[in-house]
């Protein structure tokens, strides 16, 4: 009887070890997830503020028409949000499908002159007929995202 009750004892006391190692790995589980999370909410955050600074830079001018489209695309394909937005930016998205698979630094460098030409006459056209567009949702830009300026 003496040697049953020790070996339930026994038993009891390693069922318990094992319960208080299963709730620490737990916690630490949750504290690294919510780390991640937060990780990941600040980066998003970094980059919707780089999309609000890009924006306000294109209609200051101290950006390019297309290369702030071509900047703000990436970026919010980079977020994944690209299908949510794309219909609240139609010209900023209509100029990015024109000129997003134009080469850019050494790859246009590459180029023969007469393409660079031809592509830089494809980016003119789009850019004077969606300008104006354009300019208004970087203005819109500026207002969605003026939570995340820094």
């Amino acid at each position: 009887m003496i040697i049953g009750a020790l070996i339930i004892i026994g038993l009891a006391g390693y069922a318990a070890h094992l319960l208080i190692k299963l709730k620490q790995q737990t916690r630490q589980q949750q504290a690294q997830q919510a780390a991640q999370q937060q990780a990941i909410e600040a980066r998003e955050q970094e980059l919707l503020g780089n999309i609000h600074y890009i924006a306000a830079a294109m209609l200051e001018e101290r950006c390019e028409l297309s290369e702030g489209v071509m900047r703000i695309g990436k970026l919010f394909g980079i977020l994944g949000h690209t299908e949510q937005v794309i219909s609240r930016y139609p010209a900023l998205f209509a100029h990015f499908e024109v000129i997003e698979q134009h080469p850019i630094m050494e790859q246009r460098q590459a180029l023969a002159k007469q393409q660079r030409m031809k592509l830089d006459l494809i980016r003119m056209k789009s850019e004077a007929a969606l300008e104006a567009d354009i300019n208004q949702e970087a203005q819109q830009l500026i207002k969605d995202y003026a939570l995340y300026a820094k």
